[in-house]
């Protein structure tokens, strides 16, 4: 009972935060415009201002685990292969092939992985997994790019793929997490004023980013094909984290870095995946009901694998 206590005070504030997002659409006390310019705010300045924060504040060979980062994308790519080998075998059409095999491996790493590893570890869960998501945000990207691109490469041979090239070489959250490496792996010491400065922004990040994803949320979008979209949100929520966690034993990570291993690995699908879909014309409608149904159905998930990391004393 304490366990199930314990995890419901770790999931619950999160996703009443998304509800209170929705319910302010709901009555209109916030409109689309008002999540497209706070989307952009998180995406572009105060994501980037926490990971920057957070990681040059730390100890980086304290806090660095390189099986822990090495067996997590190794999850990754296993289950980019998993998911593209099963739509391939079923006959996705090359639009939602992309698109089932992104909303499978890709999470919301940023939004609600972050804000799940700070409700059960505090500001050392956040910043081990903000250093973690420095290294692993490439990785989803490059991944994403392929599940999106090479099922319709004969469609289009040119396709957008310097543009996406640039887009990853260029993302906000890389370019901060490796300053923040940068900074945290020399030592270099954060001036007082940009210290503080950056502390109130990293306050407001989290609960801005989940107000929006609630503002964003619309059962709209579960239309379509739902029973591949639940098949990919099986395969992001429950099949992702067993394939991380004998990745991350065989690595020896133990203690709270397998935790939050497994949490970030049990993230719903990004947003993101519903944005690069009808960019690079995959199927967009798919994309949206695997974000929306993983992110109602992580509630749950999320309450089940912290009550088990919770008996197994993690």
């Amino acid at each position: 009972m304490q366990f199930f206590h314990e995890t419901v005070t770790i999931v619950l504030p999160v996703f009443l935060v998304i509800g209170l997002g929705a319910f302010l659409r709901r009555i209109r006390l916030i409109d689309v415009n008002f999540i497209h310019q706070t989307n952009r705010l998180v995406y572009l300045i105060f994501l980037p201002a926490l990971l920057f924060y957070k990681i040059a504040k730390a100890d980086f060979f304290s806090y660095f685990n390189a099986p822990l980062v090495v067996g997590s994308s190794l999850a990754i790519g296993l289950m980019f292969c998993l998911s593209y080998a099963y739509g391939h075998l079923r006959g996705y059409r090359p639009a939602s092939l992309g698109s089932f095999s992104q909303g499978s491996f890709r999470g919301n790493l940023a939004y609600i992985g972050l804000a799940i590893c700070l409700n059960a570890y505090g500001e050392v869960g956040l910043t081990r997994a903000s250093i973690l998501m420095g290294f692993l945000v490439p990785v989803l990207n490059f991944f994403a790019i392929i599940a999106l691109i090479r099922p319709q490469r004969h469609l289009n041979p040119e396709g957008p793929k310097k543009n996406w090239w640039r887009e990853i070489l260029l993302n906000p959250l890389i370019l901060s997490s490796f300053a923040g490496i940068f900074w945290s792996f020399y030592q270099l010491p954060v001036p007082v004023i940009l210290d503080r400065s950056l502390a109130i922004i990293a306050g407001i990040t989290l609960p801005l980013a989940l107000l929006a994803i609630g503002g964003g949320f619309s059962l709209q979008r579960l239309k379509g094909d739902l029973k591949s979209a639940g098949i990919a949100t099986f395969f992001k929520l429950a099949l992702l984290p067993l394939i991380a966690l004998p990745l991350l034993l065989l690595g020896k990570v133990q203690g709270m870095d397998l935790s939050i291993g497994l949490l970030l690995a049990g993230t719903p699908a990004a947003t993101a995946t519903y944005i690069m879909a009808h960019q690079l014309k995959a199927d967009a409608e798919l994309a949206g009901s695997i974000v929306m149904l993983s992110t109602l159905a992580s509630a749950f998930s999320y309450t089940l694998l912290l009550l088990l990391l919770r008996h197994n004393g993690l």
